[in-house]
C-alpha cells in the first residue's frame, strides 16, 4: 500500500496557517481590487476538491489504498481554499465567498474510467502547480505571494503521489490493468499536453463533467464570474506559450520516465498511444 508512506512524507512538510503564512507583512498599497476578486475565484475553485474527492471514492471502490490518499489529498485541497478565504477574511472581507456560492460547485461528476482520470488530475496538478506559481509572480502583495507560493508546492507533492498510483497500476496490478494504464495515460496525456492548441484552458475544473447539466456542467461554470480563468490566464497572469511548454514538458518528461520511452514532442506521445491502440486492443476486449 502507497497510503501510509504518502500519509507520513506529506505530514512532514505540512504547513500551519497559523504559523507559516506571514500574514503580519501585508501591505494593502500593493493589493488591487482585480487582483483580490482573483483570489476570491480561486478559493471556489479549490472547494472543488469536495465534488472530486465524492467521484473519487465512488470510482474507485475496489481500492482502499488510493481511497485512503484521498483523505490527505482532500484535506490539503480544502486548506488551500481555507487559506484563500483567510486571506479575504482579514483584509478584504466583502470579497469572502458565500456558503452559497462554494456550495454551487458541488454537483455530481458523471462516472468515468478511474485511469484516465487518475491521470487526468496527475495534469492538473502539474498544471496548478505552474498557474500558482506564475499568479506569486502577478502579485505584488507579499502576503498573497506566499501563499501562492505555498499552495503551489503543494500541488507539486499531490502530483508526485498521483504518479506513485499510476506507477502502481503500471507496475503491481496484473498485465491487463498494466496494458489498460498505458493506454488510458497516453490518451489523457496527449490532450493535456496540447492545451496549447486549444481556446480554453485544460484543468478538469474546466472540463464537463455532467452530460444532464451540460452546457452548465463544469466547475468554472457554476462560479459567480464564469469567463474568470480564461480573463486571469491570458490578462492578467500571462500564462502564456512560454509556461504551457513547461506544463507540457513536464508532462511529456513524467511519462517517458514512466513508460520507459521518450517523448519530446506531444506528436511523439501520440504516435505511441497509436501503436499501442493496434496492438493492446485486441488483447484487452473482453470475451464474448
Amino acid at each position: 500500500m502507497l497510503y501510509p508512506e504518502l500519509f507520513k512524507s506529506m505530514e512532514a512538510v505540512r504547513w500551519n496557517m497559523a504559523t507559516d503564512i506571514p500574514w503580519d507583512d501585508f501591505d494593502g498599497s500593493k493589493l488591487s481590487d482585480d487582483q483580490a476578486y482573483t483570489i476570491k475565484m480561486n478559493a471556489i475553485t479549490e472547494w472543488a476538491a469536495l465534488p472530486a474527492t465524492e467521484m473519487f471514492l465512488r470510482d474507485n471502490r475496489d481500492d482502499s489504498d488510493f481511497s485512503a490518499f484521498m483523505s490527505v489529498w482532500f484535506f490539503e485541497e480544502q486548506k488551500h481554499s481555507l487559506v484563500l478565504m483567510e486571506y479575504l477574511r482579514r483584509f478584504r472581507p466583502e470579497l469572502v465567498p458565500t456558503e452559497e456560492e462554494l456550495h454551487k460547485v458541488r454537483f455530481e461528476f458523471d462516472p468515468a474510467p478511474p485511469l484516465e482520470t487518475l491521470m487526468l488530475h496527475f495534469c492538473g496538478e502539474i498544471r496548478l502547480n505552474h498557474w500558482y506559481r506564475r499568479a506569486g509572480e502577478w502579485h505584488t502583495e507579499p502576503v498573497i505571494k506566499a501563499i501562492y507560493q505555498t499552495i503551489a508546492h503543494d500541488e507539486a507533492r499531490h502530483a508526485g503521489a498521483y504518479l506513485r498510483y499510476m506507477k502502481r497500476a503500471l507496475l503491481s496490478r496484473g498485465e491487463a490493468i498494466g496494458q489498460q494504464a498505458r493506454l488510458a495515460f497516453s490518451k489523457i496525456g496527449v490532450l493535456m499536453a496540447s492545451a496549447h492548441r486549444t481556446p480554453q484552458a485544460l484543468h478538469p475544473t474546466n472540463l464537463h463533467v455532467n452530460k444532464e447539466l451540460f452546457p452548465q456542467d463544469t466547475v468554472q461554470s457554476k462560479v459567480p464570474s464564469p469567463g474568470w480563468l480564461e480573463n486571469w490566464l491570458d490578462h492578467q497572469i500571462h500564462f502564456d506559450k512560454d509556461w504551457e511548454g513547461k506544463v507540457s514538458s513536464r508532462i511529456l518528461h513524467n511519462l517517458s520516465l514512466l513508460m520507459d520511452s521518450s517523448f519530446k514532442t506531444v506528436q511523439d506521445l501520440n504516435r505511441y498511444r497509436k501503436e499501442l491502440t493496434r496492438s493492446v486492443a485486441p488483447v484487452i476486449q473482453t470475451p464474448v
